[in-house]
């Protein structure tokens, strides 16, 4: 009886192990199919947010930045208050990072225009650099002026951003005495001696006259140019802006305009 009585035992046990799987069977069986609803929502994964530094780079006042002219200056058609536009062209470094890259675009304004005088006197006008354009689009003020500017002529410039052109006092001086020595020669030839004093007076009267009648030559510089600008003011840069992409390569092509092109137009 007791051997009889174990296999009952066992046979019940197995039996009720096999009803206890069947439901876990069946819901098995029902998941496995098309996915008939939406899946639930999965939450954004959260990024981490760049926090701004405040980091701020000063440029120092003092600093030479050298830019490129996009529109030429004339004396002969310039006024107070017309923009200025220009290109950095080649690169500011602090601690083996640049900071103004080259391709910046700076911009200025004229402050005066002079044309040179009938009588004496130079052409000359003043600029002023007032705002620096980053590549990425960051804007800034500035201060700064030119001290020096490659135009081809014989323009100079001084501490406060004064562009003068060349005098045609010597010119000028030797017109008058070709057209005296011009007239002499007429004279002497049309009245003897006589006629070369009266020619020579006539002559010199001409040249005199033409002189007054003819302003010297205007200062100019010709679109192309290079300056090389000095800030009056230390520049405060945000570090946070200051993120370039190919910042050796120059983005900027600018034709020079030969001062003989300008001065025809």
């Amino acid at each position: 009886m007791l051997p009889n009585a174990n296999r009952a035992g066992r046979l019940a046990f197995a039996c009720a192990a096999l009803i206890g799987l069947i439901p876990v069977t069946a819901i098995a069986q029902e998941s496995v199919g098309p996915q008939t609803a939406a899946p639930p929502p999965v939450p954004p994964a959260k990024h981490a947010e760049h926090a701004p530094s405040g980091q701020k780079i000063i440029v120092p006042a003092g600093t030479r930045l050298a830019v490129t002219l996009e529109n030429g200056i004339s004396t002969n058609s310039a006024k107070p208050g017309d923009s200025l536009y220009f290109h950095t062209s080649f690169p500011i470094t602090q601690n083996n990072h640049v900071v103004i890259p080259v391709g910046s675009y700076v911009r200025g304004t004229l402050l005066e225009s002079k044309r040179p005088g009938r009588v004496k006197g130079k052409g000359e006008f003043r600029l002023r650099l007032e705002s620096l354009i980053f590549p990425n689009g960051y804007t800034v003020d500035l201060l700064a002026a030119p001290r020096s500017a490659d135009t081809g002529g014989k323009e100079t410039t001084d501490s406060e951003g004064k562009v003068t052109g060349p005098g045609g006092k010597g010119k000028d001086v030797g017109t008058i005495a070709t057209t005296t020595a011009t007239g002499a020669g007429i004279g002497a030839i049309a009245d003897g001696g006589k006629g070369a004093g009266i020619g020579a007076g006539v002559g010199g009267v001409v040249g005199l006259a033409a002189i007054l009648l003819t302003r010297g030559p205007d200062a100019q510089i010709p679109r192309g140019s290079t300056l090389d600008i000095v800030l009056e003011k230390d520049l405060s840069l945000d570090a946070d802006h200051l993120g370039f992409d190919d910042t050796g390569r120059p983005t900027h092509i600018t034709r020079s305009v030969s001062r003989s092109d300008s001065e025809q137009k």
